[in-house]
């Protein structure tokens, strides 16, 4: 099952690359390898803005707890100061004009002015104008009631102030029962446009404003470039509805990012807000210069895939031709390239172009050597017939004999092809022939040192090996079991002269007697191998047994390039 999905998986994905130039190839490969390096590098460069933002939105938060403690670090102050003033002698004697000299001179020059009113909301003493002067009532939108009616100091909304004729706001502390003579509450007043020292827009990215917000969510104080005018109302009203907690941050859908921080214990919060894109323009800048990189080394790299190809595809060709070359029967070179595989490829064919050559000049000569050695062999059967049609009368017989001549010559050339008609060893071809007849072979002694035998002696002298076998089973040493025969062969090497002796001798047989005619073996083992090797053949037919003898030069049995004796 998991051959057959393997094999199922590697049809489709060989279906699934078209046929194209090699260049076409590493271009694919090249773009493949750098374009997901490019967009994991675009991954984290958004990752890097997004951590850019939520760095900016941490940093404007703080920017904005900054803000609101400079804020409350003020009003406290005042708060601190109507404490101080409701502890002054004059309010417990009612003295109000005394108050009213001694807190005016003092606080006037720090831009505070001193109000004191009773429950109904009218003003007994306002320190931003004479004593003598005659005051209305303070502004119901100040809830001044409600402060009486809590017991606590808070801070007034911004609003518009009639003596001043500017945007103020006031702080305001119920007085004890022990001062209701002088009034019910304390109030200290301040120009809202007097904050403006208190926001810094330092360290700020470029673009961004800060504002102070009452309740109501109305600016009190605001700061460039997006300064608001005082005591209008904040005019990012989406923004305003999502400051719900006592501080945080967030981005809308503008790319405008906010972070606000409620003053502690008052009503009012801090707000710092800008656009996102204008503190990270040099995160964008980078990001611009590492796209733009990045599509240039692409573009660089295509390029340089493309060469690359084209210097492959060049050699490619060359090899293509060379191939055809090879094919068509020339011997080629091999070419130099600049691609160190292609010229190794080069080589091989080269060589492959000369193997192949040679092996056809080898051919050539096997199949002129298989004619000629054909004609031999068919004179060398037609003459086998002949004298096998004499000596025998009936066809059966002379089938037999036939049968049996040949099988003895189809051993030399079975032997000899399997070598590729290069010859065989001595030792070799006579147990070839000897192995055809059974157990006899285990009463054949062979001695003598190995050497070659050329094709055209094998098969003459495995024929005649063949018949010498043959005549020892029927009438010699062969037909006894305690019998043997002594087959041997000597070189003797004189000066120029080299001559190879071959002995066969039968101990322990019957008594050899000479033939009355001369049969077709007697033609095999004495005229075929004298003509055969120029030899001289010596045959005796004694009491012990049988007895041959062959002497013949030594060239005659070796192939041309093989003239020593193995070892």
């Amino acid at each position: 099952m998991q051959n057959d999905f393997i094999s199922r998986l590697r049809q489709r994905l060989a279906g699934f690359f078209p046929t194209a130039p090699i260049s076409v190839y590493l271009v694919v490969m090249t773009t493949v390898i750098t374009l997901p390096l490019i967009i994991f590098v675009g991954y984290l460069m958004l990752k890097l803005e997004a951590d850019e933002r939520g760095d900016l939105q941490r940093e404007a938060v703080e920017d904005a707890r900054a803000v609101s403690r400079n804020i409350d670090r003020r009003l406290q102050e005042m708060a601190t100061s109507l404490n101080l003033l409701s502890q002054f002698p004059e309010l417990e004697d009612g003295d109000l004009s005394a108050f009213h000299k001694r807190v005016s001179e003092s606080l006037q020059k720090q831009g505070l002015y001193v109000i004191i009113a009773t429950a109904d909301g009218k003003q007994r003493l306002n320190s931003r104008v004479p004593f003598e002067q005659p005051l209305g009532n303070v502004p119901p939108d100040i809830k001044l009631s409600d402060v009486i009616a809590g017991g606590r100091t808070a801070v007034s909304n911004i609003f518009f102030g009639n003596t001043s004729k500017e945007w103020v706001f006031n702080v305001m502390r119920p007085l004890p029962r022990a001062l209701s003579a002088a009034g019910d509450a304390l109030i200290m007043t301040q120009n809202a446009r007097d904050l403006m020292g208190l926001i810094s827009t330092d360290g700020l990215p470029p673009g961004w404003s800060i504002a102070i917000l009452d309740a109501d969510s109305h600016v009190v104080s605001s700061s460039a470039p997006d300064e608001i005018a005082a005591g209008t109302a904040f005019g990012h009203s989406d923004a305003t509805g999502l400051m719900r907690s006592f501080s945080g941050s967030f981005e809308d859908q503008n790319g405008i990012i906010y972070a606000y921080s409620q003053l502690p214990g008052w009503s009012w919060k801090a707000v710092i807000w800008g656009p996102a894109d204008n503190s990270q323009s040099a995160l964008v800048s980078t990001w611009r210069k590492m796209m733009i990189g990045s599509f240039v080394l692409v573009i660089i790299a295509i390029a340089g895939a493309y060469l690359v190809g084209r210097q492959l595809r060049g050699s490619i060709r060359e090899l293509v031709d060379m191939a055809k070359r090879i094919g068509e029967g020339e011997i080629v070179a091999p070419i130099d390239t600049k691609i160190k595989e292609a010229n190794q490829v080069a080589v091989a064919l080269s060589n492959a172009s000369f193997d192949r050559s040679q092996a056809e000049d080898r051919t050539h000569l096997i199949l002129h050597e298989l004619v000629h050695r054909s004609k031999n062999l068919l004179t060398l059967v037609q003459a086998m017939m002949r004298q096998l049609a004499r000596e025998n009368t009936t066809v059966p017989e002379f089938q037999k004999e036939v049968d049996h001549r040949l099988r003895g010559l189809g051993m030399s050339i079975s032997a000899l092809s399997e070598v590729q008609w290069q010859g065989l060893p001595m030792r070799k071809l006579i147990e070839t022939h000897m192995n055809v007849f059974g157990t006899a072979v285990d009463q054949v002694k062979l001695s003598g040192e190995d050497f070659m035998l050329s094709p055209e002696a094998a098969q003459n002298f495995g024929l005649i090996i063949h018949e010498l076998t043959t005549n020892s089973i029927k009438y010699g040493a062969l037909s006894r079991k305690t019998a043997t025969v002594e087959l041997s062969w000597t070189r003797k090497v004189e000066g120029d002269h080299d001559q190879l002796t071959i002995d066969w001798n039968e101990i322990g047989g019957p008594a050899a007697v000479a033939p009355t005619r001369s049969g077709f073996g007697t033609t095999i083992i004495k005229r075929h191998a004298e003509s055969s090797f120029s030899a001289n053949i010596s045959m005796d037919y004694s009491e012990a047994g049988f007895r041959w003898t062959l002497t013949a030069p030594m060239r005659h049995f070796l192939t041309q390039k093989n003239t020593t004796v193995l070892e």
